[in-house]
């Protein structure tokens, strides 16, 4: 590989490609010595793509390649190869090797030993931005291959953004490659928008006046409730307007979902949840709604809040204590708020029957170019002519101009014309709109709609159509089979059923990075289905073995979560949240307190990564508190040992360590001693947290000796030394050389056990031990390494030991200003995500504080503010600086 002062090399106008493995620090930790053969299989792909398209190798370090090419399209065609190479290859199972890359075309100029200049900043910026297999191009390179590229190649417009350190915006391309994965997240940007609005998957049909006049609403009044029955498009039109106003609210655009909250704490917990409001001991999740919004500029829109009416009062203490707040609501009835305005949701626009303007200008109207709009997603070649036009028109007309009845229908041009459809319409429409007196015309016309889609279906398709209902938030394939259809119980093959709903618009596809596919309900269709499963024979069946079904789901999780697949497995149940919310709480009101433990006790990890202690913490105290989870068995022992870990991350010392020890009492009467030994360590982790080093050194004393008559070396090893850190880090001394060996024995015990998780928790040791013995170069390194491990794993609640214990570090190694911000950054987590470790743990004191005397009060002032304010990503970035 030549160097960079090698007059060879390229200059003047050349292609740069940077390449790098995302993840490459999780990879480290949980392969070990196993990972240097993956980083030479991954280094000998790129190498023969960069060789392969006339390229030269710069320069690497560590997993990052940094080559540039005199042609833009070998550039490209190289990155190319080396995707399609990393996809092909023969991983060890378990391993995904994801590399990212950026490609811009500038000016090569050398200086000193390398290539220098802001071009090649802006190419290692770019690559920088993208994702694990995402090929990202700046707007240069790709003006040079556009009407170049080779077969299999296409770009894709991600717009402009701006990127660290680069002076103005980017225009950024991305490359697809045929055969290759094409959806990712959105890039690392600056300016990438607050909030958690998602791309509609369906284009917005007109609407643009009402669009304007929401907006222009919201910009005068702070609460704006859009007024209809189902199925107007209230939810769509409000996300429209929340689309175009997001720019305007610093602190973004928020969407939340309400269709399964039915009371005021289901309505803040739900807000918290969109918002990133997590969990403090000191106060509900009410009270930190409303300190994280007092001071920010943000729109909210509060989706199907009609079944919650009785949690109005909390939108106005929110808008009256959040000057900057604007609400968007979606709803079937008025939440009756001072200053509330009303809009009521009009249909789509239709013609006039009677004098129909000419073929072209139908399509005009909101409600003809919605069906045709729709028509054509299930029959692309559909078209709009004088033979249709009127029945098309009619059909509209009889739907009341109502977006989603309008769109069940045009799913039927699939298999029936236009005029075949008005006719089934016009013989069902009028018996059905005569029922249900009680509810508004156009809800009739609705429920018609959806019924008469529902009665057009084969039996089994009926059938299956109602008891996806027992989902909440969507499911996968297998569960609906597992569920609704074991064995083929309805005559139907599952996948077919499932596509034949969708092609009638009855269950939609959901948007999902998962592979695995899933599927889910409109609110007013799920609703429908709902009533029609709780009239039928079979719903308690089916809340059994939907409940059945999660926890076999939540026992295969549980033992991942600690293992290299923690990060998949903490998003798959992310995914499947809401279903397991649905079976604890089927458990909890009376259907199987067992079954709610055993969820509740496999999946504690989950709440402590996502930092939702307290909602773990309150269904496993709900439950425990059942008559039939008295009887002390395994069941409640492993549910009191996860009810006393969340208390423990959680600070409360005294509490964790009593659930630990009734955990014990029970499993000692089980004789299982391998469990015995686990759950001892447990207990002196929840001595240390109370402070008693005395009970915590002898159950670990205790716990050692059971791990050593097992003849199980690995957790001997790991107690071993947990005998020898635990003292130190505490404050309380000990034999160093011999900790720190122990520390390192440890870490190899657990990666030899695949135990992903223990591997980061015994890495986190290091930067206290360090710290410990005054050595506070170390100290940093190592809780640099540390944070970035647990970012990598996508476990937010350890990021604020992690950013605390490196300001730390900061601080002793003369850093004052990096401890604040890092310090004020690490507070400002604790506050919105809770579960401080109790500071005895770490002795890592309050950094913040300690620094104050060493720098100018208007220095601290702004540190301060700087590190609560800054935004993930930017924090974590600033960390590893």
């Amino acid at each position: 590989m030549p160097s960079a002062s090698d007059p060879g090399l390229p200059i003047g106008t050349v292609t740069f490609l940077f390449t790098d493995i995302e993840g490459s620090t999780q990879l480290v930790a949980a392969l070990g010595a196993g990972y240097g053969p993956i980083l030479n299989a991954h280094s000998e792909v790129i190498r023969a793509a960069i060789a392969s398209h006339n390229g030269t190798e710069v320069s690497t370090e560590g997993d990052a390649f940094f080559a540039v090419f005199r042609s833009a399209v070998e550039a490209v065609g190289a990155a190319a190869d080396a995707q399609r190479g990393l996809a092909t290859q023969p991983w060890p199972d378990g391993v995904s090797v994801r590399v990212r890359m950026g490609l811009h075309t500038g000016d090569a100029r050398l200086g000193g030993d390398n290539y220098v200049g802001m071009d090649v900043n802006r190419a290692a910026r770019i690559a920088a931005a993208g994702h694990g297999g995402q090929v990202l191009l700046s707007n240069a390179t790709q003006a040079l291959v556009a009407t170049a590229l080779p077969d299999g190649l296409s770009l894709r417009d991600l717009a402009e953004h701006r990127l660290k350190d680069l002076p103005g915006p980017e225009r950024i391309w991305q490359l697809d490659i045929a055969g290759l994965p094409g959806d990712f997240p959105a890039i690392h940007s600056l300016d990438a928008r607050r909030g958690n609005l998602a791309p509609a998957s369906t284009p917005l049909i007109g609407r643009e006046a009402e669009v304007g006049a929401i907006a222009d609403l919201v910009g005068r009044r702070p609460l704006v409730t859009l007024i209809g029955p189902g199925g107007t498009g209230k939810t769509r039109l409000g996300l429209a307007v929340a689309e175009r106003l997001a720019i305007d609210f610093a602190d973004g655009a928020f969407f939340v979902a309400l269709e399964d909250a039915r009371d005021r704490p289901a309505v803040a917990t739900s807000i918290a949840a969109a918002i990133g409001v997590r969990e403090r001991p000191d106060r509900d999740l009410e009270q930190g709604v409303k300190e994280h919004l007092r001071d920010r500029q943000l729109l909210l829109v509060l989706d199907n809040f009609e079944q919650a009416i009785s949690a109005a009062p909390l939108i106005a203490e929110l808008i009256s204590g959040s000057p900057g707040l604007r609400a968007i609501v979606t709803s079937r009835a008025l939440l009756h708020l001072s200053g509330e305005q009303r809009y009521e949701v009009p249909p789509l626009s239709l013609p006039d029957l009677h004098d129909l303007p000419q073929l072209a200008m139908l399509t005009g109207y909101e409600a003809i170019a919605l069906f045709v709009e729709r028509a054509r997603a299930v029959k692309p070649a559909f078209e709009i002519t004088e033979e249709n036009a009127r029945a098309i028109v009619e059909i509209c007309r009889r739907l009341d101009g109502l977006p989603l009845a309008i769109e069940l229908a045009a799913a039927r041009t699939r298999l029936l014309t236009p005029e075949s459809i008005l006719g089934r319409l016009e013989n069902r429409l009028p018996l059905l709109v005569g029922g249900a007196s009680d509810l508004p015309t156009r809800q009739q016309t609705l429920r018609a709609a959806i019924d008469w889609s529902y009665e057009l279906l084969a039996a089994p398709e009926r059938r299956l159509f109602k008891r996806l209902a027992v989902f909440a938030g969507g499911w996968t394939i297998d569960a609906a089979e597992t569920i609704c259809n074991p064995n083929a119980e309805l005559g139907i093959d599952t996948l077919d059923g499932l596509t034949s709903l969708a092609d009638n618009s009855l269950v939609q596809p959901l948007s999902t990075a998962d592979v695995e596919p899933r599927f889910g309900m409109l609110q007013v269709i799920r609703e429908f289905a709902a009533e029609m499963l709780d009239a039928g024979a079979d719903a308690a069946e089916l809340g059994r073995r939907h409940a059945l079904n999660v926890l076999a789901f939540a026992e295969a999780a549980g033992p991942e979560l600690r293992s290299s697949a923690l990060r998949t497995w903490q998003h798959r149940l992310r995914a499947e949240q809401e279903n397991v919310r649905s079976a604890l709480r089927w458990a909890t009101e009376g259907g199987d307190a067992t079954v709610g433990l055993r969820i509740a006790g496999a999946i504690w990890d989950y709440w402590h990564y996502w930092a939702e202690l307290r909602e773990g913490a309150r269904w496993l105290e709900a439950l425990l508190a059942l008559p039939a989870a008295a009887e002390p068995n395994l069941v409640r022992a492993q549910a009191l040992r996860a009810l006393a870990g969340l208390h423990y991350w959680q600070g409360h010392g005294d509490r964790s360590f009593a659930l630990y020890e009734e955990a014990l009492a029970i499993i000692r009467t089980l004789g299982d001693e391998p469990l015995i030994a686990a759950t001892l360590l447990d207990s002196a982790w929840g001595g240390l947290a109370r402070g008693d080093m005395d009970v915590a050194i002898a159950r670990a004393d205790e716990s050692l000796d059971l791990y050593r008559h097992a003849g199980d070396e690995a957790g001997a090893t790991i107690v071993s030394s947990w005998i020898g850190v635990a003292p130190i880090v505490t404050g309380h001394g000990g034999d160093i050389p011999a900790a720190f060996d122990g520390i390192q024995r440890a870490i190899d015990a657990n990666r030899g056990l695949g135990r992903t998780h223990e591997v980061a928790d015994w890495l986190e040791t290091l930067p206290m031990f360090y710290r410990a013995v005054g050595d506070f170069s170390n100290a940093r390194t190592t809780a640099r390494e540390s944070l970035k491990l647990w970012y990598d794993l996508g476990t937010l609640g350890r990021l604020p030991l992690g950013l605390k214990m490196l300001a730390a570090a900061e601080l002793g190694a003369g850093e004052p200003e990096r401890a604040v911000r890092l310090g004020a950054a690490a507070e400002r987590f604790n506050d919105e995500i809770g579960g401080e470790v109790p500071d005895i743990i770490a002795q890592l004191g309050v950094p913040v504080e300690e620094a104050r005397s060493l720098l100018e009060p208007a220095d601290h002032a702004r540190a301060v503010a700087e590190g609560r304010s800054m935004r993930l990503e930017e924090l974590i970035a600033y960390a590893l600086e």
